[in-house]
């Protein structure tokens, strides 16, 4: 690994069919970290990661995460959510402002690891 600083204003920021908007970070073998924002009132599409892990970490907005056999539980910014392999997972923005936060996934993320639960 080579030392690298990713500046903000250089993402790439598109909209999914997950329902939100993404902007990678930095993806590399093993790793790959992107901001995720989710519009006001907007849910995400249940959905799981095949063998990858995920963290979300909330830097901003209020948001209702439901996590496979968890109860649905509210969000904020300094909170952070540990998603294993294979769990379903969906996040609803519940506040009046982008509820925004960055995705790490281990090994990185690609979008044959994507399934989406409901097939809309």
């Amino acid at each position: 690994m080579e030392p690298k600083i990713v500046k903000t204003k250089d993402l790439n920021e598109y909209f999914t069919p997950e329902q939100c908007f993404i902007a990678e970070n930095y993806s590399a073998k093993d790793v790959s970290i992107a901001r995720a924002t989710i519009k006001p009132k907007e849910t995400t599409h249940a959905h799981h990661l095949k063998a990858e892990k995920e963290i979300y970490i909330i830097t901003e907005g209020v948001g209702k995460v439901a996590i496979g056999n968890l109860p649905p539980t509210k969000v904020e910014k300094g909170d952070v959510v540990v998603i294993p392999a294979g769990v379903s997972q969906k996040v609803t923005n519940i506040g009046d402002v982008d509820l925004v936060f960055y995705c790490v996934v281990t090994p990185r993320f690609t979008q044959d690891c994507y399934v989406d639960e409901e097939k809309r």
